[in-house]
């Protein structure tokens, strides 16, 4: 058996007022192994209290977040396992921090999940079929949201092949039932076809899908307004993508990708004066590229260049003004360097440029360095050194040059 135990606390005044935070972490880990088979046990939890001025409109909020949770994994002999899960998490937000008086809302929402799954090797160990049936119920009580609770069922069968070691195949398809017996099928499939040894292709489709959240149903404040009437949402996936190992010390990849999502949850207004409201958009397409480098130079030492780019195509709605959909990054490039000088300092430098729909493009560049050896490791970190001001959300600054020095001690273990 094994034990471990993970305790962390951290807190900060802020880079603005209200932007504050404390963090409290703890988690139990727990493992063991009879004739039954292995047990995994896990516990944790957390409190974060933390300001959030401009989160959720031009307000200087504050909110609390606690979170319980309870899992357990028991293997079943070698092919089958039991899994559960107990998850509770309680909100406190006020919209004006200095004036809880006008805007309040607590919450605690539980949700419970439960699941079987076993697998079959078939051909000798180059195929494996998957199977497995899923349960979910969460409730919640809360003074903005009201009282609701509900339970969905899932099943689901996957098949694995890989033949003559060059090819590889999946297919998949899941059940999910819920409400008053509406259900959704999503199907998966994917392969891959190694055309040498430093070469390979491969190629998936697939369908998702999502329950909008409570928030997204029920929750209204000053700014934002949910919408009892929204239809989950559904997307097909298709991707298409190269690897080539060059070398031993250069590897490049690339991927096509396409998304045609179906009533996609976003939160539109038509007027700066107006609410955002939770609406489902009809019709929404992605089409994108993604593309890396990797290369050594020299031993412990790499580069690495990766770029993504995506476009979006909407049916039109007019005067509408999106909250969330349509703040993706359209190009997004990062180069990163990383060695170890002197035979025990690891250095890290990160690039990247962003540009994101409809705004203009912002750079940040982070600077790193450790001991890497040694009971006592101190560590030095410089993120957004230019101080670039940007929002990755409309509305939600970010912070400018930071800095951060601390040591890393280590009571036991290997020194190296």
């Amino acid at each position: 058996w094994a034990q471990s135990f993970v305790f962390s606390r951290d807190f900060s005044s802020g880079f603005m007022p209200d932007r504050d935070y404390r963090d409290l972490a703890l988690t139990s880990i727990t493992h063991g192994a009879t004739r039954i088979g292995a047990t995994d046990v896990l516990l944790a939890l957390s409190d974060r209290p933390f300001g959030a001025d401009q989160f959720y409109g031009p307000y200087d909020s504050w909110e609390r977040t606690k979170g319980w949770f309870g899992s357990l994994r028991q293997e079943l002999g070698s092919r089958t396992e039991v899994d559960f899960a107990f998850r509770r998490h309680t909100d406190l937000f006020v919209l004006y921090r200095d004036q809880p008086q006008v805007y309040t809302n607590r919450h605690a929402l539980e949700s419970w999940d439960g699941a079987v799954r076993r697998f079959e090797d078939l051909g000798g160990g180059t195929s494996r079929l998957s199977y497995g049936v899923e349960t979910y119920a969460e409730s919640i009580e809360s003074t903005n949201l009201g009282d609701h609770s509900r339970v969905h069922y899932a099943g689901y069968l996957a098949w694995d092949a890989r033949v003559l070691r060059r090819f590889s195949f999946t297919a998949g398809v899941r059940d999910e039932v819920y409400g008053s017996f509406q259900h959704q099928v999503s199907p998966s499939i994917s392969g891959g076809a190694w055309l040498s040894s430093r070469l390979k292709l491969r190629a998936s489709v697939s369908r998702a899908f999502r329950l909008p959240t409570y928030t997204d149903l029920y929750y209204h404040d000053p700014t934002n307004l949910g919408n009892p009437n929204l239809r989950p949402e559904k997307a097909w996936n298709y991707e298409g993508g190269v690897d080539a190992h060059v070398n031993a010390r250069v590897r490049i990849s690339a991927t096509v990708f396409h998304r045609r999502d179906r009533d996609l949850i976003d939160y539109v207004r038509y007027s700066p004066t107006d609410l955002y409201r939770a609406t489902n958009f009809q019709r929404l397409h992605f089409t994108g590229f993604e593309g890396g480098v990797d290369w050594q130079p020299k031993s412990g030492q790499s580069v690495s260049l990766q770029y993504a780019g995506i476009s979006g195509q909407r049916e039109e709605q007019a005067g509408a003004i999106s909250k969330y959909v349509f703040n993706y990054p359209i190009h997004n490039g990062v180069i990163t360097w990383q060695g170890t000088f002197l035979g025990e300092v690891a250095a890290r430098m990160r690039i990247g440029v962003t540009q994101r729909y409809a705004r203009d493009p912002y750079a940040i560049w982070d600077v790193s360095a450790a001991r890497a050896r040694g009971r006592v490791r101190p560590f030095l970190q410089f993120s957004n050194l230019t101080s670039t001001v940007y929002q990755e959300i409309v509305g939600v600054a970010m912070p400018k040059r930071t800095v951060i020095g601390g040591v890393e001690l280590r009571a036991w273990g290997d020194s190296h």
